[in-house]
């Protein structure tokens, strides 16, 4: 059985769960958080089982700038408590058992975000690098047209050749291998400008479970259709 090495995970549905509950949508950011830190709970699990290595999170695209204040706002203030507990929890766990503890890594337009919040990523990425577990991926104010132009102008800055190696070195998901597999929650069947890249050979799962309510038997559950599958490369 071949490993599922790297994953991306369209992070789906917060929003409607909230409406299907009769509550608000802030509280469905809320419970979509809750969710990612119980599957993050499970990753050493999914290392050993599967060869899972890196899981890309797609969690605020660069369009979502552009919903309500009072929405950004909340999420902002989302990200700043997740960072802070990496910061204090999951370093205060990684030092007891670095081996399975998560290293964090965020991709996309850091400097759009605040100076403490953009303090908190550089902090978290440093103090959970040579952790030995999973590599977390957190998209943020990420797109794929972004992060494409970007990579061409750097290469144009600094006169490298276009390559597909050298195109792909210069991507914010650089040392991030092409995910084998895509998912996306909450039955909507788009990648919404996510890793348009490096998911041209990703094999594409759309589960109607909104985020909120999707767990690690729902991942193996994905992981084992995905052994289903004939995967050719064009071959």
């Amino acid at each position: 059985m071949n490993s599922i090495r790297s994953i991306g995970i369209i992070l789906d549905g917060n929003r409607r769960w909230a409406k299907a509950k009769g509550v608000p949508s802030l509280e469905g950011h809320r419970a979509g958080y809750e969710a990612l830190k119980k599957l993050v709970e499970h990753t050493p699990h999914l290392k050993e089982k599967y060869g899972l290595e890196f899981v890309t999170l797609y969690a605020f695209s660069t369009e979502n700038w552009n919903r309500a204040e009072e929405e950004v706002g909340y999420l902002m203030s989302l990200f700043e408590e997740a960072l802070s507990f990496v910061l204090e929890e999951g370093i205060r766990d990684g030092e007891k058992d670095p081996e399975n503890a998560v290293r964090l890594k965020i991709i996309g337009q850091r400097e759009r975000f605040s100076e403490k919040i953009q303090t908190l990523m550089s902090e978290a990425e440093e103090r959970t690098k040579n952790f030995g577990g999973i590599t977390a991926a957190l998209a943020l104010s990420y797109g794929a047209r972004a992060e494409i132009l970007q990579a061409v102008e750097k290469m144009r800055a600094e006169n490298v050749s276009a390559t597909e190696e050298n195109f792909t070195n210069t991507l914010w998901t650089a040392g991030i291998p092409d995910p084998d597999i895509i998912i996306r929650t909450g039955g909507e069947q788009r990648l919404s400008n996510f890793l348009a890249w490096q998911s041209v050979y990703s094999e594409l799962f759309f589960p109607e479970t909104l985020w909120p309510d999707f767990t690690v038997e729902h991942l193996e559950k994905i992981f084992e259709e995905y052994y289903a599958r004939e995967r050719r490369h064009g071959t």
